[in-house]
């Protein structure tokens, strides 16, 4: 490997465009690549690099590694033929359709010893990142409860429904939160302007007795981004949709029983200040760093597949 290890994006797309202006800032952009020759041919040519067939990128000595931005039925195959091909990978999520396609990758990238890491961005959020801390230096109290909404209007996907296409984001930072994944899922998904899902609610419980719920839709008439934790001694919300001084805030509302019956009372939100930064450009620099430290990453493929544990294993009724 280089001494700046060489990255090429397959997929060139809307996300993939993201990555390749994210890679190429932080000058590790090597080469471009989709099976549109003429789109890939564009953005090579808007970001001085090489435009490649996804095939040549594979075989080419000079790529290290290599982020997959395609539609997510070839996840799977492009991660395992990267790994064969002795490449680091950063794969989107979904990193397959199906758990045996998910943990094949699993076992490639444990038999390899390569860098092989799932696309869970918001993991990589300053404002969840200071949630994280704050959760394990107990100031919130012991977790008892987490929810997620994410919601607003598209993007209709052609393969993926909302409980594939959304609720990926949020069971990763839900799991992260836990550190554990969930013993039971019950979930329903609705279809309304075809057949694939629209609306999807799960539910899960954790073996440490944590209970969670997920609310996506991608038909919805307002946009939602929220997190929310709920600790016995305090509340905190991730609200990606807010001001920046304003994503993370903590509620010190108090709830205790008199001996009568329960009792509450309420506090004004107190925002945490936090440091800003794009969550892409931040997962893609943690990308690089575990290539050039040998370090494992903190969204490794084996949480890829714990999302799609959930979402094919879990009772998930569909109307």
């Amino acid at each position: 490997m280089t001494n700046r290890p060489a990255v090429a994006v397959i997929g060139c797309g809307y996300w993939g465009r993201n990555h390749v202006k994210t890679l190429h800032g932080l000058g590790h952009l090597a080469a471009v690549a989709d099976s549109d020759a003429e789109r890939s041919a564009a953005l090579a040519e808007e970001f001085s690099v090489h435009a490649m067939t996804p095939d040549a990128v594979f075989e080419s000595a000079d790529i290290d590694a290599v982020v997959l931005a395609l539609p997510a039925q070839f996840h799977a195959a492009g991660a395992l033929r990267a790994l064969e091909a002795g490449k680091h990978v950063l794969v989107e999520k979904p990193i397959a359709l199906n758990v045996v396609d998910a943990a094949k990758v699993v076992e490639a990238a444990e038999r390899t010893g390569l860098v092989a890491m799932t696309g869970h961005v918001l993991r990589f959020h300053p404002a969840f990142e200071a949630m994280e801390a704050m959760i394990a230096e107990g100031k919130l109290g012991a977790v008892r409860y987490v929810h997620s909404h994410r919601v607003g209007l598209g993007k209709f996907h052609a393969e993926n429904d909302a409980l594939w296409d959304i609720a990926p984001h949020d069971l990763s930072l839900i799991m992260a939160v836990t550190g554990e994944e969930p013993s039971t899922v019950r979930g329903e998904g609705s279809a309304v302007i075809e057949h694939l899902s629209d609306f999807a609610h799960l539910h899960l419980t954790f073996p440490g007795g944590v209970r969670s719920h997920v609310f996506a839709s991608r038909l919805n008439p307002y946009r939602e981004r929220r997190l929310t934790v709920i600790g016995d001694e305090a509340m905190a919300v991730f609200d990606d949709v807010a001001p920046w001084n304003e994503k993370l805030s903590v509620f010190d509302h108090k709830v205790w029983h008199d001996g009568e019956g329960w009792q509450f009372e309420t506090a004004e939100p107190r925002y945490i200040d936090i440091p800003e930064g794009l969550p892409l450009t931040r997962e893609c620099a943690h990308f690089i760093e575990c290539i050039e430290s040998g370090a494992a990453p903190r969204t490794p493929v084996a949480d890829g597949l714990a999302v799609i544990r959930i979402l094919t294993d879990g009772t998930v009724t569909h109307d």
